[in-house]
This record gives structure tokens, C-alpha cells and sequence, in this order.
């Protein structure tokens, strides 16, 4: 689970590089999908946030797991709020509150997925003995 968080980190980070070097052309067409530039930043930092998530509470057993998930949602947030202020730093990218509102709203809703996932659906988390 680690390194499929780590992997999609990397996919992410090489989306936000393109898209500040104007090389994003490819996914032109989420663009001409109503609010599809908004479903990617919650799809795709849910999905990074869930990963580490995971990664994180199968890793750390000691630890509340809410306290866990919680941290991790902060520096999450945090990262995500300053790429998105940097946006304005490149002639080719905008920086919007609403995707920032968007991404945030992921992180939160996909951590609540981890946490139901450790509660109460262990058998999607761990493997079958």
C-alpha cells in the first residue's frame, strides 16, 4: 500500500509539473466536462489521501487512528493549499479557490472513507488469512 501512495504522489506531482510547463493538453477534454477540472482535484487528492491513509494505519498501530488520519489530512491540506498558491507564480495556471475548496473537500471525505475502511471494513484492508 505504501508504494502505490508513493506511485500516485509521483502521478499527481508529474500532473502539477506538466500543467506548470502548459504541457496538460491531453487532459484538455476534462475541460469541456461541466465541473470536471473540480471531480479531479477531489477524485484525485481523495485517492492520494486515502493511500497514505491506509499506508499510514497499517503502519502505525500504537497511535488513535482518527489522530492519525487527522495529522495526515493537516499536512495534506497544507501541501495542497500551497501548490495551489504557487499557481499564480505561472502564466499558464490560474489559481482558484474553489479548486483548492474542491481538493480539500476530497481529502476530508476520503479520510472518513479510511477511517470506516479500519473500523469497520477490515476485510477490504487487510488480506484474507
Amino acid at each position: 500500500m505504501k508504494r502505490l501512495a508513493i506511485l500516485f504522489g509521483l502521478f499527481i506531482f508529474g500532473i502539477i509539473v506538466l500543467a506548470n510547463m502548459g504541457m496538460l493538453n491531453i487532459l484538455g477534454f476534462i475541460n469541456r466536462i461541466p465541473y470536471g477540472d473540480k471531480a479531479g482535484h477531489f477524485i484525485l487528492y481523495g485517492i492520494l489521501t486515502l493511500l497514505i491513509d491506509l499506508s499510514l494505519l497499517r503502519s502505525v498501530q500504537d497511535s488513535s487512528p482518527k489522530l492519525v488520519v487527522f495529522r495526515a489530512a493537516l499536512i495534506l491540506a497544507l501541501l495542497i493549499g500551497l501548490e495551489e498558491y504557487s499557481q499564480q507564480f505561472f502564466p499558464k495556471r490560474t489559481a482558484d479557490w474553489v479548486d483548492l475548496l474542491f481538493s480539500y473537500i476530497g481529502v476530508g471525505f476520503f479520510s472518513l472513507v479510511a477511517l470506516r475502511l479500519k473500523n469497520g471494513g477490515a476485510a477490504l484492508v487487510r488480506p484474507r488469512k
